[in-house]
């Protein structure tokens, strides 16, 4: 168990408190909007094409939330602070930088599978359709390990502060965390998760605000953006930064830091590709859209780490020798893998009110990141597992109940195995830098599938295969010949973990083209692909057929309105039938995600840390006081995106939901209840 006391100001109680009372609470919020939902929309909880997939209607500043939502996690948050005490304000870069790539990178894949696969629930389907069973099989045990030790590894880091903050039972926290995240899963399904994505996000992003307003306007113990520059400059002093220029925490000049960039960078890869999580956004949102919702979803995630870490990791190094420090004189390496930099500077700055706010922040990071790997990984088991493989002719009814069974099942698994972590003296950090070796192997085989027709089944699967052998074999090797043991601490180190992460997806890719290459698939035209879930794309079909001939007669909104949604009702069939326009739409958006993409990347990889780690430059106060100030745009940007957007989009909604329940209330709304249904079409374009 962690020596944690340093930073206990915290009841237990309050900790019992927060786990499950807002776990409860987001749970009735859940159960008032499904109601909602089923009462005044024609979206219903109740089918398994709304349960897992939102019906692919989804609006991008949503999705965006969604993606922030759950990209960030307790190790986000934890981690970001931990190698920016560890590194400097490079740290905190190089982490934010390292993993906004992959989220650009899903901008193209996201509108590849409209176009190739617009009605799968799961890329895993595409899989199957291109290779058969065995290869299916393969990629859905990488599917189910990624979302294993990501939940996991959500718990682990989330249940840390818990039990550091308040002395709550560590293996408690860890089964009483999933428990209001499941009932809210269940209640409303992936649309839920959505909405709460939104209410996490938009409570994150307050507190981080809080956090930075606090710091740098307000403490007496830092002294504003001045006291912070002068403070980092003595502690370069007492405890210089190995590796680093100068011994400075304020540089990009970081050897060490950029050894951490390449692990996060091909972690991330696996962490994004091989996650249901991630693609179940994309098919979840609308066609047109999907490309914007991932490019503006990256640059807000950008945002969170890399303020975070300019506050709370920045403090936690300044403060270390303040005699209000929980852990006075600096971190043992015990307390940074356990994720403690930021609760212990939260502590000195802010109190039992930070305290609380940071609990609270970690929650909201743990159950919205937990929300999205459940409905993942129940989409997982129930299309590709249970309706796949054991009852190929399920009926609606029935998956759907599946679907709640999975997600139940899911918490006790994810919760069991974060105590297994604890038990056996697994970290958070020796985790977050490990994993990447099991399962980025699948990360270039699953981008060539997607991208690339004349890959084949042999290729998919030995460069799968091959590049688990090659990371695990690269990762014992150099953990063996460099520390010349091996143990926890070794195979955890930075170098043993980098070999094992750059190994596997690199080996992975290589292998899978190199089998391409001399024996490529000619035939694959992507008719199977586009075949993917019949029923789905009949029961679409007939509803926007339904509906585009029921909105002439509706007077729930105005004579122009009703012109517009017929119009978009008849669009959307079209699009059905495969219309070349709705394709050569896609393709554009296909060439523009993937230059939008490519000009992000470099600008945050290459064109900002390249110059300043080979320039050795270190920080001036000026240059310290605009890399913060740029920061705080950013996040202020982030916010618009992930909190103002969503609301702007479902204005229409809102408002047809909001007449509803006065109509109902007031009883003066005497036609049946089909009169009064918002139709499923304006719903889609009002971003439901």
């Amino acid at each position: 168990m962690l020596s944690t006391q340093g930073a206990q100001i915290l009841s237990q109680g309050i900790g019992y408190g927060v786990v499950l009372g807002i776990g409860f609470v987001f749970a009735v919020l859940m159960m008032v909007l499904s109601v909602l939902q089923n009462r005044y929309t024609s979206f219903r909880t109740t089918t398994p094409e709304e349960f897992n997939t939102a019906s692919r209607a989804v609006k991008p500043g949503l999705i965006a939330a969604g993606i922030v939502s759950a990209w960030t996690w307790a190790a986000t948050l934890l981690q970001s602070c931990t190698v920016t005490y560890e590194y400097g304000a490079a740290g905190g870069y190089y982490y934010a930088a390292g993993a906004t790539l992959q989220v650009f990178l899903m901008s193209i894949l996201a509108v590849r599978v409209k176009t190739i696969a617009p009605y799968c629930h799961t890329y895993l389907e595409i899989i199957h359709a291109r290779y058969g069973n065995t290869a299916h099989f393969i990629f859905a045990t990488f599917a189910l390990a990624t979302n294993l030790i990501v939940s996991s590894m959500l718990l682990l880091g989330g249940s840390a502060v818990v039990n550091a903050f308040t002395g709550m039972n560590i293996y408690a926290a860890n089964f009483l965390i999933p428990v209001g995240v499941m009932a809210y899963v269940i209640l409303g399904g992936l649309r839920a998760t959505f909405l709460c994505d939104y209410s996490h996000t938009t409570i994150l992003m307050i507190i981080l605000f809080y956090f930075f307003f606090y710091t740098y306007t307000k403490s007496d113990l830092i002294g504003g953006m001045e006291g912070m520059y002068h403070m980092l400059v003595e502690a370069a002093e007492i405890r210089p930064v190995a590796g680093n220029k100068d011994g400075s925490y304020l540089t990009l000049k970081s050897n060490n830091g950029l050894v951490f960039l390449i692990i996060q960078m091909f972690g991330a890869f696996g962490n994004v590709t091989v996650d249901q999580g991630y693609w179940q956004r994309a098919i979840a949102s609308q066609a047109k859209t999907t490309m914007y919702a991932y490019l503006m979803g990256g640059i807000a995630w950008f945002a969170v780490p890399m303020t975070m870490s300019t506050v709370m990791g920045l403090a936690a190094v300044a403060l270390a020798n303040n005699p209000s420090f929980p852990y006075l004189g600096g971190l043992s390496s015990t307390e940074l893998n356990a994720g403690l930099t930021a609760p212990a500077a939260v502590v000195t700055l802010l109190g039992k009110g930070g305290a609380v706010a940071m609990l609270i922040l970690l929650f909201m990071a743990v159950t919205s990141a937990s929300s999205s790997e459940m409905i993942a990984t129940s989409s997982v088991l129930t299309f590709d597992i249970y309706q796949l493989h054991i009852n190929p002719e399920a009926s609606p009814e029935r998956l759907i109940r599946v679907s709640h069974m999975m997600v139940a099942i899911w918490a006790i698994v994810m919760s069991s195995v974060a105590c297994i972590w604890n038990a056996i003296g697994i970290s958070l950090n020796w985790l977050y830098l490990f994993s990447g070796t099991i399962y980025t192997p699948a990360v270039g085989p699953i981008i060539f599938t997607i991208l690339w027709r004349k890959q084949t089944r042999a290729a998919a699967i030995g460069g799968a295969l091959g590049g688990l052998a090659v990371g695990v074999i690269s990762w014992l090797v150099v953990a063996k010949t460099y520390y010349g043991e091996l143990t926890i601490a070794s195979t955890g180190d930075p170098y043993s973990t980098l070999a094992g992460n750059m190994a596997s997806c690199m080996a992975g890719g290589i292998i899978a083209a190199v089998i391409t290459l001399l024996k490529p698939d000619t035939t694959f035209d992507w008719t199977a692909t586009k075949n993917i879930n019949p029923r789905g794309r009949k029961l679409d079909a007939e509803a926007l057929r339904k509906m585009s001939s029921e909105d002439k007669d509706s007077d729930t909104v105005g004579e122009k309105e009703q012109e517009d949604i017929v119009a978009l009702s008849v669009k959307e069939v079209a699009s059905l039938n495969g219309r070349p326009e709705e394709q050569e739409i896609l393709k554009r958006s296909l060439k523009r995600a993937a230059w939008a993409s490519s000009i992000m990347s470099f600008i945050v990889l290459i064109l900002i840390p390249i110059p300043m780690f080979f320039s050795h430059y270190v920080f001036s106060l000026n240059f310290f006081k605009a890399w913060v100030i740029i920061g705080i745009i950013w996040l202020f940007v982030a916010a618009c995106i992930t909190s103002v957007l969503p609301l702007w989009e479902s204005r229409r909604a809102m408002t047809f939901i909001g007449r509803g329940v006065v109509k109902d209330i007031f009883g003066s709304d005497r036609r049946p209840k089909e009169q009064t249904t918002v139709p499923q079409s304006h719903q889609m374009r009002s971003g439901t």
